[in-house]
């Protein structure tokens, strides 16, 4: 706690070095895109695709040191600033040093082979640098960890499902005494062990129903009572309970690790309190201990913080007056960093005239945008009338007049409203407004368009039709531009409840998908780099490198050539990225699956399976489990953090952490201590080692106040 460590701890937690460390962990993982094999190519289809352009030995690997020495120096300073007792304990940063071991290591080699090696290991383990960056990440991969157990129950059940009916299946369907419906299913889907077990796994994901009961079921009804039961017990039974495993073992885990959180946070309030604490003599408080409400703004000072929230705490503590700041009112000041205050706008313009002050009322008022709603209806209702009466028409016969003059009305509408607003919240408080900004930016766009389609074409006038220069002309820019009014109705959504709701939810959503979006990132990555080392060239393109006919009897009707899906392949990273995308909606997947056994051999079914039960099975229901989370806590509005929102002039808009604060127990881990002593009940048992903890945390804080 020294004053050199303070300061590189404090310049390590800079916004500058990391903004650095977060650009150069995008760099690595981004150079995947351009080193050999290279995804520089305008298609991935192997009839089409020109020769890639590969980079010389030496330009990717110089930009992948770079960043290996910045993750050098960063696992170095976090050793240091742990000390090597904590060092040694942490998994994480001894995982870290393998890593960059081992990706060196691989570095090395590939300079010493001029870039020719086979097989690059280090690619596989660059996933590792975003997901030490990130402590919910490494929350959730817990999580994830702590429900295997779980979900192995329940896929051995669907091991077991699947077996028993792949048996009984292939009894069933090659038996002595065949017709001809017994016969094709036979040869289709149950011709041996391996492809019989294959179509009842795509079964239970539904991408070939009805297709695999089709053969047998067109000859006999009752063989759709096999397909059936198999469908209810494993797609409706099964795989929903492994999402309720999922949704419950994640709950559940989150909610027991922001429980340690939120008493790690109150431990280092207290001690906070009690180093600045001092005790007041007089009568007015007799030896009364609390904190100087100048001292904590003397400290406030020197946090690093966002304006609004250091504006926010400090208008907090001036609403305690000056007398000393007791413990429960110290500790609800570190409430304010859960809020997201919503900024006040600008104040609008004042007018001395009555009649511009109506005209400014009669603008802001919600009925104005309102009426541009409604105009803006009109314009979606104009130009959607006129495609369906344009559908059959050639574009050469095409006469565009009324609605180049509906257009050119629209717009003038459109930019005279931006005026009048302008005119009455004025230019501040007219860009305060994000749907403002939306509008007038789609207006200023919407009349240089315009602008440019009277200059090239000349006004509408009856035969009017602008001709097409290169891929749109100007007039067809303008159109498609014109279609995104529709998001101005995305206004309207505050005044619904229920579309409310959803709406929040999905903002929420986004807004904290950087954990779960960062777990989908990595094993994206880490299946497309194994994809193109498995099968990279095995998709070749058909003789004479041109599209099959429709009538080539050489391609099977619903097959990977007759689909022609020549694009989903592993020969660059954007490519394989693409597939795995394709394969994860489960949507004919098992084209991909016959294909790559064919094209590379039966063990290709292996990585596609692990494939969909990584993403789809794992990773979605996840993602389930975190919309459920914050859809339930949205629609029980008794759980809207009252025990935070005292102050009800402040808005809240929900975090990952604060979903389960409303479940979190406060208990005795809140404030532990009273009078310096002990006080029994911690959290988890955990009352006897606040002691050793909160003389440290104070230690530490002591160093980290002193000049």
């Amino acid at each position: 706690m020294d004053a050199r460590s303070m300061w590189l701890y404090r310049l390590y937690y800079s916004n500058t070095c990391q903004w650095i460390l977060s650009f150069t962990i995008f760099l690595i993982l981004f150079l995947a895109f351009i080193e050999t094999p290279s995804s520089l190519t305008s298609t991935a289809d192997v009839r089409y695709r020109s020769p890639p352009w590969d980079p010389p030995c030496g330009l990717t690997e110089s930009i992948e040191g770079l960043c290996l020495l910045v993750f050098v120096a960063d696992v170095s300073v976090k050793s240091y600033l742990v000390g090597w007792a904590q060092f040694q304990k942490n998994l994480w940063l001894l995982a870290y040093m393998v890593v960059l071991v081992v990706s060196l290591m691989d570095w090395i080699v590939s300079l010493g082979l001029v870039c020719q090696e086979p097989l690059r290991i280090r690619r596989l383990l660059r996933p590792f640098f975003l997901m030490q960056n990130s402590s919910m990440m490494k929350k959730t991969l817990k999580c994830i960890r702590s429900s295997l157990p779980e979900m192995a129950s329940v896929m051995l059940l669907l091991a077991l499902h699947l077996c028993v009916f792949t048996m009984f299946g292939m009894l069933l369907f090659t038996g002595e005494k065949q017709d001809h419906g017994q016969d094709r299913e036979r040869l289709i889907y149950f011709r041996n062990l391996p492809e019989a077990l294959t179509s009842l796994l795509v079964l239970l994901t539904t991408a070939n129903n009805p297709d695999v009961m089709t053969p047998a079921y067109s000859r006999n009804r009752a063989y759709a009572i096999f397909f059936i039961v198999f469908t209810l017990i494993g797609s409706l039974f099964l795989m929903n309970l492994l999402t309720a495993i999922i949704y419950n073992q994640f709950r559940g885990y989150l909610m027991k690790s922001f429980q340690t959180s939120l008493f790690r946070r109150r431990l280092g309030a207290r001690a906070a309190y009690e180093v600045l604490s001092k005790t007041a003599e007089g009568e007015a408080h007799p030896q009364r201990v609390g904190v100087k409400p100048q001292d904590f703004l003397q400290v406030l000072q020197k946090v690093q913080l966002d304006s609004a929230h250091k504006q926010a705490i400090v208008e907090k503590v001036c609403s305690y007056g000056d007398d000393l700041l007791s413990a429960d009112e110290f500790q609800k000041l570190f409430n304010e960093f859960d809020k997201r205050v919503i900024k006040e706008h600008p104040p609008r313009p004042e007018y001395g005239s009555p009649f511009l002050q109506s005209a400014q009322f009669l603008f802001s008022h919600r009925y104005f945008d309102y009426l541009g709603n409604f105009i803006a209806l009109g314009n979606l209702v104009s130009v959607s009338v006129f495609l369906v009466m344009d559908a059959d028409v050639l574009p050469e016969d095409r006469d565009d007049f009324v609605l180049g003059i509906l257009n050119c009305v629209f717009i003038l509408y459109y930019v005279l409203e931006l005026l009048l607003k302008v005119f009455a919240l004025g230019l501040p408080g007219y860009l305060s407004y994000s749907s403002n900004l939306f509008d007038g930016l789609l207006t200023v766009v919407l009349l240089v368009l315009e602008i440019s389609t009277l200059a090239v074409y000349r006004f509408p006038h009856p035969g009017w039709k602008p001709e097409m220069l290169g891929l749109l002309s100007l007039w067809d820019m303008a159109r498609l531009v014109n279609m995104l009014i529709v998001f101005r109705f995305l206004r309207i959504i505050p005044s619904m409840k229920l579309m409310a709701v959803v709406a929040s939810t999905i903002l929420d959503l986004i807004k904290n998908m950087r954990a779960f979006g960062g777990i989908l990132v990595v094993v994206y990555y880490v299946f497309a780099i194994m994809g193109i080392n498995l099968f990279r060239g095995v998709v070749v393109a058909p003789p004479g490198n041109g599209s099959l006919a429709p009538d080539n009897s050489s391609a099977p009707c619903g097959s990977f050539e007759q689909l022609e899906y020549w694009a989903n392949n592993f020969d660059d990273f954007a490519a394989a990225l693409i597939t795995l995308w394709n394969v994860m909606v489960v949507n004919n997947w098992q084209v991909f699956l016959d294909a790559y056994r064919r094209y590379s051999g039966p063990w290709s079914k292996l990585y596609f399976v692990l494939w969909w039960l990584v993403s789809s099975v794992i990773w979605v229901n996840l993602f389930l489990a975190l919309i459920l989370e914050h859809f339930l806590h949205k629609w029980d509005r008794r759980t809207h953090l009252q025990s935070l929102a005292g102050d009800q002039e402040t808005s809240y808009q929900m975090s990952v952490e604060l979903l389960f604060r409303c479940m979190i127990e406060e208990g005795a881990s809140a404030w532990p201590l009273q009078g310096g002593r002990v006080r029994q009940g911690g959290v988890g048992g955990r009352a006897s080692s606040v002691t050793l903890m909160l003389s440290t945390s104070c230690r530490h804080l002591a160093a980290l106040l002193q000049p």
